[in-house]
């Protein structure tokens, strides 16, 4: 045993230095200081928010509710979502079973004594048959580490943490999903009243070709005049299929989105007597932080980071573990289960420490503090573009707003100026130029009025989805 006893202090001198050196723990990182958030928003100074309303509330369209319940139900993206919460549920349960014991059933059954066999210059021969023992074991062993420096517990920490993201992820999805769905809803309303403004245009377009050529017959137009209002009409039968088509393409985009193969949209009532909010409130900036879901999901992603830099630096620490055992031992398998004496429990304890896996305990601390700094500007990140965003989708829906009332007035100040066209016409005091002139201007004029209506209802979305998308307290 003489030769052994050098190897033994050295070891032991080495480990005591090795846990002295490994206790050496890193300071934690410093993270930047993030700029002051303004107190309101551009063009807005309201502090209550209609983000609070859930979209059950806000979207008073019977058909578009509808289609919304069906496209969260359905919608294989949502759906991939949910099954990610599952992920990191599961997730965290693991990291929570790590702060318990673990319990296993144990059988051990050994043949040899390791130290005679060594001594002997072999581990099997014939020589060692005399001094062989046996021993064996059957019972239950439990492993509980300690969680002294709380790197478990920072584990725990970051496993939830991530489970409470996946969940703001969930919001997230569901806010763009309902945000989309509303907003090709509207995109076929618009489209609708598109196809009836084309097909009224082309009732008074074949209304006014009639009439041209009436007054070839009576000698008082020519056949170029004909001609021009014949292309006229032709030209806006034409856009009437190519809308006609845009439909078919938002319907199946549509459909995509419900999870369902393409099929008709069933639609309300007009785009231009559809409710409108009377006023938009948005509340304060600090509002983002309780109601984006992207906000909060990267905020949830922040604190995951930190308790992964925390378990990190726990890391370079020593573990402490105990494991008791109970059973029967015996060095014969006969005897393996005579009571009292082959009954046996106790209790070991152990320290491990880290001395030659620095590198890798170091490297692996490194990548959690890049994880929490890239966290830190993700966060910052969807704070500004919440505010952007928000800021935006506000003066937008107040200047389409305006853009749709002078809209209003031009398509009425040009159907007077089809008419009025048409009587000079008859009167010989104005040309089949400025007949096909005005139908024109006047087709135009009520497509962009359909266009500006449509656009309002795409910013209050917009407007709606950047400011939470009823994910606020009050709505949940």
């Amino acid at each position: 045993m003489s030769f052994f006893k050098p190897i033994y202090t050295f070891l032991c001198f080495f480990l005591i230095i090795g846990c002295v050196s490994s206790c050496k723990v890193v300071e934690p990182p410093q993270l930047p200081v993030a700029p002051e958030m303004p107190a309101t928003f551009t063009g807005s100074t309201d502090t209550t928010n209609f983000a609070d309303i859930h979209w059950k509330d806000f979207f008073n369209d019977p058909h578009l509710t509808s289609l919304i319940q069906t496209a969260l139900q359905n919608n294989p993206d949502f759906l991939i979502t949910l099954q990610r919460i599952e992920a990191s549920r599961a997730n965290y349960d693991i990291a929570r079973g790590a702060l318990l014991p673990s319990v296993d059933a144990r059988l051990r059954v050994r043949s040899g004594d390791l130290m005679n066999n060594l001594l002997n210059g072999t581990i099997y021969g014939d020589r060692n048959v005399v001094t062989q023992t046996q021993n064996h074991f059957l019972g239950f062993v439990s492993t509980w580490e300690i969680d002294v420096w709380g790197r478990l517990k920072n584990q725990r920490k970051a496993a939830f943490t991530r489970y409470l993201a996946s969940e703001k992820g969930r919001h997230l999805v569901s806010t763009t999903l309902v945000a989309e769905v509303a907003r090709l809803y509207y995109e076929l309303l618009g489209l609708d009243n598109e196809i009836e403004t084309i097909e009224k245009n082309i009732a008074l377009q074949e209304t006014g070709l009639e009439i041209i050529k009436i007054q070839k017959i009576g000698g008082r137009a020519t056949e170029l005049a004909v001609q021009q209002f014949h292309a006229q009409l032709l030209r806006t039968k034409s856009l009437g299929f190519e809308k006609r088509q845009r439909i078919i393409e938002t319907e199946n985009e549509l459909n995509v989105l419900l999870g369902r193969y393409p099929q008709p949209i069933p639609r309300g009532e007009s785009i231009i007597v559809q409710h409108l909010p009377e006023a938009v409130n948005v509340g304060i900036p600090s509002d983002l932080l309780r109601h984006r879901p992207d906000v909060q999901q990267a905020e949830m992603e922040l604190l995951a980071t930190k308790a992964d830099v925390e378990a990190a630096r726990a890391a370079f620490l020593p573990s402490f573990t105990i494991t008791p055992y109970a059973g029967v031992h015996s060095r014969t398998i006969p005897t393996l289960f005579n009571s009292p004496e082959s009954l046996v429990f106790g209790l070991l304890g152990g320290v491990t420490a880290p001395i030659f896996q620095n590198r890798r305990i170091r490297s692996d601390y490194n990548r959690t503090v890049a994880q929490n700094f890239e966290a830190y500007y993700n966060y910052q990140k969807s704070i500004i573009t919440g505010y952007e965003e928000i800021s935006t989708n506000l003066q937008r829906v107040d200047n389409y707003k305006q853009a749709y009332t002078l809209r209003e007035q031009e398509t009425e100040v040009l159907l007077n100026a089809v008419s009025t066209s048409n009587d000079l016409f008859m009167a010989g005091y104005a040309s089949y130029l400025e007949v096909i002139t005005a139908q024109k201007s006047v087709l135009e004029a009520e497509l962009g009025k359909a266009n500006s209506r449509k656009d309002i209802f795409l910013a209050l979305i917009d407007l709606y989805r950047s400011l939470g998308g009823g994910w606020g307290e009050t709505a949940e």
